[in-house]
């Protein structure tokens, strides 16, 4: 049963709030848990709210925007420390946050807007967060944090500064851009599944593929609404290896012919594509980032990525999406304008 936590009156007067005028197309919002609502065993959706969020986000669908969320440190004593106030109207920002004080600065980690509704008098945002933990019940800030938020608390969110993005390619935290194709693959685990489930309520009438989601249970499935004919296909690992039940559904189904070239015929597989080394690189490639030489060497070299008729999305942890990337790329000759990789996360490693 999913669990709501609320709690009237929680809105505590706020810092002062960072405004936007004069700001850049990133700004700082500084936010209050409006309420905690746990949706299975492993994802905890946090609503967060404030009046600075009125100047938050971008016109239209927000698909898979990626927000930064800084949570608070915990002092020895087991209290959290208020995040201070730092300066992030200009492209600085990270730098300004990394030069506060360590123990007290908290800790930034990304997550994904599941919903944004901030045109209202009271505007506020869903973020859902994934709760790792070991065997032993520990997790990293982030997901420690989310487990234990209570309507009241407060963070500090880095976003969009509405004023300035006017469309979703003007703000570089979306990377979904399929241009005119009407045949998708959205392919992800846990850590993926609020962009995945946000891209799909957003999908029109018209458009077909697959959408494959990896979660830890069959208890992590969640429902989805989609106007779209896209199949939704929930992969519970159940203790599985991570990543093979993703792998080995991607492979069916991108079996299917007509996906890779301009004008559906079968395009020859391609040679091998570098590789990418995920313990030192940050495996993100999307079409947006490709070298002019890249580019080259794909099958439709001058058609514009937004001009194919597939398109491909892959998230999760960077050594699978590494796998999934040579596959499609290599094996499968899908052209690499079609298609955007991105490690989420890497095993072992804090990401931020």
């Amino acid at each position: 049963m999913t669990q709501v936590s609320t709690r009237t009156g929680a809105t505590a007067v706020p810092r002062k709030a960072r405004r936007a005028s004069g700001a850049g197309a990133v700004m700082c919002f500084d936010v209050h848990v409006r309420r905690v609502q746990r949706l299975s065993e492993n994802f905890q959706r946090i609503t967060f709210a404030g009046p600075s969020l009125s100047e938050f986000g971008i016109q239209g669908q927000t698909h898979d925007l990626r927000i930064k969320v800084v949570v608070p440190s915990i002092a020895a004593d087991g209290t959290r420390i208020p995040v201070p106030e730092f300066d992030c109207t200009d492209t600085a920002w990270y730098r300004n946050w990394l030069q506060l004080d360590a123990a007290v600065r908290g800790s930034m980690r990304t997550y994904t807007v599941r919903a944004a509704r901030c045109s209202g008098a009271e505007p506020e945002i869903d973020v859902d967060f994934v709760l790792h933990f070991d065997e032993e019940g520990r997790g990293g800030p982030a997901s420690s944090w989310a487990a234990a938020a209570e309507p009241g608390d407060r963070v500090s969110i880095i976003g969009p500064n509405a004023a300035h993005c006017v469309t979703a390619e003007s703000y570089g935290g979306i990377e979904w851009r399929p241009g005119m194709a009407r045949h998708i693959l959205l392919a992800g685990d846990e850590t993926a599944v609020p962009a995945i489930t946000a891209i799909l309520e957003s999908l029109p009438r018209d458009v077909t593929g697959h959408a494959l989601l990896e979660v830890p249970t069959a208890a992590d499935e969640q429902q989805v609404s989609t106007e779209s004919s896209v199949r939704v296909s929930w992969l519970a690992r159940s203790g599985r290896p991570h990543g093979e039940l993703l792998d080995a559904a991607v492979r069916e189904a991108v079996a299917l012919p007509g996906w890779a070239s301009v004008d559906g015929a079968p395009v020859p597989p391609r040679p091998r594509i570098e590789d990418i080394n995920v313990d030192e690189t940050i495996l993100w490639e999307t079409p947006q980032r490709l070298t002019p030489a890249v580019v080259q060497g794909t099958p439709n070299p001058h058609t514009p990525s937004g001009a194919l008729p597939f398109y491909a999305w892959i998230a999760g942890e960077a050594a699978v999406v590494r796998g999934l990337r040579r596959y499609l790329v290599s094996e499968a000759g899908i052209d690499r304008k079609q298609v955007a990789f991105m490690g989420y996360w890497r095993r072992g490693r804090a990401e931020g």
